[in-house]
């Protein structure tokens, strides 16, 4: 006696039929008691994602202060090189200035010595 139930197509498709509302009862059933838990999780899930957010935009905000601050430095080394060319070319057209002013007052001092010689020359000859 291989199968001693008659099992018919009805009988098996009831069977099925059968297994397959205990099957849907059973996922109900799981879903019904894991819903505190599944609503436990979602929050943890979002007051982590709401930490991550926050802590990336901490790292945002301190990128931005620390980008500020290297424009910042960055503008005063730059007004100090000009400033500092600025006075080196002061510096250069004062020298210039000065130089030139020396090459005057000495061609003066030539001329007056070499006007004083000639004047001597002539009062000589007369």
């Amino acid at each position: 006696m291989k199968n001693a139930r008659n099992n018919e197509l009805a009988d098996r498709r009831s069977a099925a039929a059968e297994a397959k509302a205990a099957l849907l009862n059973a996922y109900r059933t799981a879903k019904d008691t894991a819903e505190p838990t599944r609503l436990a999780k979602q929050a943890e899930r979002q007051a982590i994602a709401a930490a991550r957010e926050e802590r990336r935009a901490a790292r945002e905000r301190v990128k931005l202060e620390e980008f500020e601050r290297a424009q910042a430095a960055q503008a005063e080394r730059q007004a100090a090189a000009e400033a500092a060319a600025r006075a080196d070319a002061d510096a250069r057209e004062a020298a210039d200035k000065d130089r030139i002013a020396r090459v005057i007052a000495d061609e003066a001092a030539r001329k007056a010595e070499r006007d004083l010689r000639y004047a001597n020359r002539k009062a000589r000859k007369s």
